[in-house]
């Protein structure tokens, strides 16, 4: 009888256990420490602009697509730094005319700036999921120092493929649009701007700040040194092997080979 015909679920597992010894080396191993680095995920990140419309109303719009990379540890706020670009030609106020208007050149003047850059200079933490970031932010070719209050809202593996860990944050801040130049329209559109910015990022190959500077200004890619893999990728490779396995149906018993016929007389 063919083996495979007798195939259990255990011994399709084989495969996985040349890697045993690494899943328990990362089990007893303890809990890796220092800064990671994170990629901005531009579909779960979005700024939400607030702006008071002739005393009636806070016009409300919407920024998505934004860039960047963040290096971030849970346990120490105060190593964390962020580099962000936003695309202002994504700014959405509900209306195509009002955004044309916001980004002409007597507001935003998103052909000539059509990027908000924002790069956290210093970090004060407050416990351990609040922190105050200070960075300077580059708006219509203007540079200011803004000051955001952030929470952290999770920082663990994401529980869909490719299960990599994330962490999601939420963020305010108020800034003076006349201190940016932004000064038209005095009378029907607020000086104060509130910002509510919702953010994810992703755990990506680490890449040190000073060696990933500059890249969201020209677009090249941040060199990526090898590292030593870190206990979720381990998972990682486990969860995809072992995922593999159970999709891979065992293959149908091979009949026996029939025995030659005898010769005829």
């Amino acid at each position: 009888m063919d083996p495979s015909a007798t195939a259990t679920p255990m011994s399709r597992l084989r495969p996985l256990l040349p890697m045993l010894p690494w899943l328990l080396l990362a089990l007893a191993a303890p809990v890796r420490a220092g800064v990671d680095t994170y990629a901005i995920d531009p579909v779960h990140t979005r700024v939400l602009v607030a702006v008071d419309h002739a005393g009636f109303s806070s016009a409300l719009g919407t920024v998505s697509g934004a860039r960047g990379t963040l290096w971030f540890d849970p346990e120490d706020w105060s190593s964390a730094r962020v580099e962000v670009e936003i695309p202002l030609e994504r700014l959405d106020f509900g209306d195509a005319d009002w955004n044309r208007a916001t980004l002409a050149r007597g507001l935003l003047d998103a052909q000539a700036h059509p990027v908000a850059h924002f790069v956290s200079t210093r970090i004060e933490p407050i416990d351990e999921q609040h922190a105050r970031v200070y960075g300077r932010l580059r708006l219509r070719g203007v540079e200011r120092e803004v000051a955001m209050e952030v929470r952290l809202n999770a920082a663990r593996r994401h529980p869909m493929p490719p299960f990599r860990r994330t962490v999601g944050f939420s963020a305010t801040a108020t800034l003076s649009r006349a201190g940016f130049g932004i000064d038209a329209w005095p009378s029907m559109i607020g000086d104060a701007v509130e910002l509510r910015i919702e953010a994810e990022a992703t755990r990506t190959r680490n890449v040190a700040p000073d060696a990933a500077a500059g890249v969201a200004d020209t677009g090249a890619d941040a060199p990526e040194p090898e590292v030593e893999p870190a206990s979720d990728d381990l998972f990682d490779a486990a969860d995809a092997a072992a995922r593999e396995a159970a999709q891979d149906p065992a293959p149908p018993p091979v009949p026996p080979t029939p025995p030659d016929p005898e010769p005829v007389p």
